[in-house]
């Protein structure tokens, strides 16, 4: 169970990398990928962290609830 509760998690986390158009921006370079997100993880340990997560966090919801609200 744990097992595939932990393939669902990572199938809906490499969906937001899609859903954000990274794929597509980076031409599926999965080097530049990477070191994006070694980018994001280092920002977040920086002493503004807290600040920077909080932002993205804003910005994702809204993004999330304006997907929700446009139809097709």
């Amino acid at each position: 169970m744990q097992r595939r509760e932990r393939t669902r998690h990572l199938i809906e986390l490499s969906g937001l990398v899609r859903k954000a158009g990274l794929v597509e921006l980076i031409d599926d370079d999965r080097a530049a990928l990477y070191g994006a997100l070694l980018e994001i993880a280092a920002r977040l340990r920086d002493v503004q962290g807290t600040e920077t997560l909080a932002l993205w966090r804003r910005r994702g919801k809204r993004a999330f609830g304006f997907e929700e609200t446009t139809p097709g």
